[in-house]
């Protein structure tokens, strides 16, 4: 499977742009940008195609999820809203063509209906799956655990499954971050059995902590046997916080592996 550096959280002493050349310097074979929209369209295709790396997953604009608020897919009085960011993100992928773009459905309003929420989730996810089936890039979501963010309105990989149902889009697949399923106590072996066929892309970092493969206890062996057993040929995406100058060494790990 190839491996991708998730450029927001990595080599972050350098600017966006630069950190595109690191990835290629490390030896990662593309990038994955959570909110890329900071900078030109144009300048990061033109990083990209000097590195020969491509863009493997970016997130649609998640208006003040990031710092907080409730998001936009989830909420029925920020449709204006999320129409808005669906269409930023459709023209800055025209340009790009990421391999899959990431929808993140939001927290629950305080007070809101969860039955209200969960319909207009899947409204939007419907939405942007044809949207981007158009440009013939495959739409995401994901569950994030409660604990490092509250309110998130999709948490187990059930709920997961039962979102793929009420979308019904074909378009559509699941993002299946290890880290986040780990933080829940959740076995992962059994987690990706249970979302087998469905995953589209596939996130890690070692838990506790959320810092490189080797610096907390989650079990990358067991789980990435399991994903090469259910057929997953995916890509998978270094979505971690550094501990240090040395949080490179898993990678020539993983390779000899």
């Amino acid at each position: 499977m190839k491996i991708a550096a998730n450029l927001s959280l990595l080599f972050t002493e350098l600017p966006l742009l630069e950190r595109v050349r690191a990835a290629r310097v490390a030896g990662f074979d593309g990038v994955e940008i959570q909110f890329p929209y900071e900078v030109p369209a144009i300048r990061l295709a033109e990083e990209l195609q000097r590195a020969g790396l491509p863009l493997v997953l970016m997130n649609m604009p998640a208006g003040d999820l990031m710092s907080g608020g409730a998001g936009l897919a989830c909420v029925p009085a920020r449709q204006a809203e999320f129409d808005a960011a669906l269409q930023e993100a459709l023209t800055y992928a025209a340009m790009l063509r990421p391999l899959k773009v990431n929808v993140l459905a939001g927290r629950l309003v305080t007070g809101a209906s969860p039955q209200k929420a969960w319909m207009c989730l899947a409204d939007n996810l419907r939405k942007a799956a044809e949207a981007f089936a158009v440009l013939n890039i495959g739409v995401l979501c994901e569950a994030i655990n409660p604990l490092d963010m509250p309110g998130f309105l999709l948490n187990t990989p059930q709920q997961m499954l039962d979102l793929l149902v009420a979308v019904e889009h074909p378009n559509l697949a699941l993002q299946l971050d290890l880290y986040h399923m780990a933080r829940q106590g959740l076995d992962l072996p059994a987690v990706i059995r249970q979302l087998a066929g469905h995953i589209g892309h596939v996130q890690f970092a070692d838990c506790p902590g959320r810092g490189e493969p080797g610096s907390g206890q989650l079990d990358f062996t067991a789980a990435l046997q399991t994903l090469e057993e259910v057929g997953y040929q995916g890509w998978l995406g270094a979505e971690y916080r550094p501990s240090g100058t040395g949080h490179l060494g898993w990678l020539e790990c993983w390779r000899r592996n």
